[in-house]
């Protein structure tokens, strides 16, 4: 039993590291600590080599989105809002203005993404694919500017993923998007805490 155990450590050892920091990256991200951002790099560099052995191609190219993204994120979460540098960005509501801007961006991103996926590679699930990394690019985008419904994003994309891993039997990855789905959950919780305190 302990050789299975082994064996199965020494073969999967890059997703193990990938989901630890994983779930490190999203408890970061509820104290909103700077060391998301840090956190978040690593986990992307792993899931590059990941996604690439498992062909999706979608979620490998964001795992490079996600690199340039954490390198802003961390910009602005030590720099606070761009207007007033002296201040930490503090959590906000997201405007109808930029839910409109958010919605063209995933629309357009999922149109681009899912045809490249079905026409130009072997990606078993173009759509699922597609959808996930066009909504995980927005969530992003909105968590490194503190905008709090992201976290109600990441719980569709969490969901949707774990089921789309479940296939490719990328079981620590599983996992790690079932725990994510939690974690968004609670994350939502406690900023929304802050913002009414804040509000009040």
């Amino acid at each position: 039993m302990s050789e299975i155990v082994t064996g199965w450590l020494q073969a999967n050892y890059t997703e193990l590291a990938g989901a630890i920091l994983g779930i490190a990256y999203i408890i970061f991200s509820i104290r909103q600590n700077v060391l998301t951002w840090p956190t978040g790099l690593a986990t992307s560099l792993l899931y590059i080599v990941i996604f690439f052995q498992a062909r999706f191609y979608a979620d490998m190219g964001l795992q490079f989105y996600y690199v340039f993204i954490s390198i802003y994120g961390w910009y602005l979460w030590k720099k606070g809002k761009p207007s007033d540098h002296a201040s930490a960005l503090p959590v906000s509501r997201t405007s109808a203005t930029d839910w409109f801007r958010f919605s063209v961006a995933a629309l357009l991103l999922f149109a681009g993404i899912s045809w490249i996926l079905k026409y130009h590679t072997d990606s078993p699930v173009p759509f699922g694919d597609a959808a996930t990394t066009a909504l995980s690019i927005v969530a992003t985008y909105m968590l490194a500017r503190k905008m709090i419904e992201h976290w109600l994003i990441w719980v569709v994309v969490d969901l949707v993923s774990a089921g789309l891993y479940i296939c490719k039997g990328l079981w620590p990855t599983v996992i790690l998007f079932l725990v994510y789905t939690v974690m968004a959950i609670i994350g939502f919780r406690e900023w929304n805490r802050e913002l009414k305190n804040r509000e009040l």
